[in-house]
């Protein structure tokens, strides 16, 4: 039996980032990937919401500020894109932050902006 959290959504999503990539390689911006994991998603049936607002709270009160993660994938699994040369500890924690703040448990973070390879990332909420 597999330890990864939720991994036939994960293999999924996975494979609709290696189809789009494969079909529009790298050096689009992050809004190009994100309109085409949206057809994809659709295309495959894998239910989404884009931009979905994220309220946060700081010492019980509600901030006017929000964060809205690329994707909510399966209600339950969110999807950041990135289109970058190589993922850094700042979008890492970025993730960390968004999985917390969420209170979901898991997280992909996929990189269309490596040249040379697909490059993708799953982060569990510890919390």
């Amino acid at each position: 039996m597999s330890d990864l959290l939720y991994p036939e959504e994960s293999y999924a999503i996975v494979g609709a980032y290696f189809t789009v990539y494969n079909k529009m390689g790298a050096g689009f911006t992050e809004q190009v990937y994100q309109e085409c994991l949206e057809i994809e998603f659709e295309f495959l049936e894998i239910p989404f919401v884009a931009q979905k607002e994220f309220s946060l709270q700081y010492r019980g009160r509600v901030l006017e500020k929000s964060f809205r993660p690329d994707f909510v994938c399966y209600e339950k699994i969110i999807v950041e894109i990135k289109a970058i040369s190589a993922i850094i500890n700042e979008n890492k924690a970025q993730i960390i932050n968004y999985l917390h703040a969420s209170h979901l448990q898991l997280e992909l973070l996929i990189n269309f902006g490596h040249t040379t390879s697909l490059e993708y990332q799953r982060f569990a909420n510890s919390q």
